[in-house]
């Protein structure tokens, strides 16, 4: 019988979500306590592979669990997890859907805070930085809808079959002081470690060492830049994953709270 998992987790621990050798994954602990609780080896399929220290607010990994279990198997996996992974759903499935590829849409959220604040560490992404130019950076934020390639923005171009991304929503927030700022973007697929650069050319464009012209050169060009600079990985959390038969809202309280809080689009 297969199963799909909606869950959220802290990934300042973990070196993303993939297993990997000699690196703590969130995939593996969720694996072992499966193992645990189950006493057989459960394979688990994620929706994505997001990198070292990134979180996710809403995640969905699938399994096929043919053992029999009469009890409470949410009860028990949240009593066996560590604080920072959190199962809110097992949903049984008929057939067998695919957690990563029957997946249509997936959104990211990026937060930057330009204050050293302590609370937000392990949240948010600190950038010293006076005043961000946000109208430039808004400017450019508002062609990414525009253009399908995204081969520039991309870490490993070549592994993959095409570089087409179906961006459907793309938006910079701010907050009232103006010391906060939220880059939301939403797509059919992302690549390797491209919200992370594409927040990183976003950040020099609003310090002004990246034109506008330039930015868009990348996405018309196709070039990879010699230097690709993605963001700090703290601060981005896959935020939510669509699928044709399950839409489901995150559960996450405290991201919800921080997407909500005064922020305004930023207009130009």
């Amino acid at each position: 019988m297969r199963y799909f998992f909606h869950i959220a987790y802290q990934g300042q621990h973990y070196n993303g979500w993939q297993k990997q050798p000699g690196a703590i994954s969130v995939q593996e602990v969720i694996e072992k306590a499966l193992f645990k609780i189950l006493k057989t080896n459960i394979p688990i399929v994620g929706c994505g592979r997001t990198d070292a220290h990134v979180h996710a607010s809403q995640f969905f990994f699938h399994a096929d669990i043919e053992t029999k279990f009469d009890f409470d198997l949410l009860y028990r996996l949240n009593k066996t997890l560590p604080q920072n992974i959190a199962i809110f759903d097992i949903i049984q499935m008929d057939g067998l859907p695919h957690a990563r590829f029957d997946a249509v849409q997936r959104k990211y959220d990026y937060f930057l805070h330009t204050y050293k604040d302590p609370f937000l560490a392990n949240q948010s992404s600190f950038y010293l930085e006076t005043e961000f130019n946000l109208n430039n950076m808004k400017k450019a934020v508002d062609l990414l809808p525009k253009y399908k390639d995204y081969r520039a923005f991309c870490t490993q171009p070549n592994k993959y079959e095409h570089t087409i991304c179906n961006v459907m929503e793309a938006d910079l927030f701010v907050n009232a002081k103006a010391d906060r700022i939220r880059f939301h973007i939403a797509s059919n697929r992302f690549l390797s470690k491209m919200i992370r650069i594409l927040m990183g050319k976003l950040i020099k464009i609003g310090q002004g060492e990246l034109s506008l012209d330039e930015f868009e050169n990348l996405l018309i060009n196709l070039e990879t830049p010699k230097t690709l600079d993605p963001a700090h990985p703290t601060g981005l959390y896959l935020s939510k994953v669509t699928y044709p038969y399950l839409n489901l809202e995150p559960r996450t309280e405290f991201l919800t709270a921080t997407q909500g809080t005064d922020w305004i689009s930023v207009s130009v």
